[in-house]
């Protein structure tokens, strides 16, 4: 018969980690990022050009008219360190540059959302006003305006001074009555009570 394995190697039970002999590195995202983003920045400026362009000169002069026995370069193999140290800095500074390139776009985004934010609230704060403003128009209709109010205080006052005139009147009538009575002879208050009787 054969003997039953021990379960403990199965691959129903993990693996232990193994212990690394350097430590990870795990810079931080942020100061990385930040870094390298101040570089691919240097890199697109006249000024990095130039100092390229000095060092390359220099390194050219050097190991073409230099003493000989102080060339590390040979012209002979065409600069072959020169070339390998020009690969070496595009190989990093591609990478440089996509990762600036990335956190430009993360900014782009939040930058984005941020306006999206922005704009919802100004629509709704939009909305808002604009149904405002209708209900004030409506309340509004129902106010009475200045020329309406004008309209109707020169009805009243031309009605008062209607009644006005024609309380005049009344009194002209009555004190004209009144005196055409006065011109009349009195009567005594014993004559009258013998006419009636």
């Amino acid at each position: 018969m054969a003997e039953k394995q021990n379960s403990t190697s199965g691959l129903d039970v993990p693996r232990e980690a193994r212990q690394r002999l350097l430590p990870r590195l795990k810079p931080n995202p942020d100061a990385f990022g930040h870094a390298t983003e101040s570089f691919a920045r240097f890199m697109g400026t006249p000024q990095f050009l130039m100092w390229m362009t000095v060092f390359c000169l220099l390194w050219l002069m050097w190991n073409t008219f230099g003493p000989e026995s102080l060339r590390f370069d040979s012209a002979a193999l065409g600069f072959t360190a020169l070339t390998l140290m020009l690969s070496l800095q595009a190989s990093y500074a591609a990478p440089l540059l996509l990762l600036a390139q990335n956190r430009q776009d993360d900014r782009d985004k939040v930058t984005l959302q941020q306006d999206r934010q922005r704009a919802e609230r100004n629509l709704s704060d939009t909305e808002y006003l604009t149904r405002e403003l209708a209900s004030l128009r409506i309340t509004l209709r129902e106010v009475a305006t200045r020329d309406f109010v004008r309209s109707e205080l020169r009805t009243v006052l031309e009605e008062l001074l209607e009644s006005e005139e024609k309380d005049d009147r009344q009194r002209r009538r009555k004190k004209k009555v009144s005196d055409a009575t006065s011109s009349l002879p009195r009567v005594s208050a014993e004559a009258e009570s013998a006419s009636e009787s």
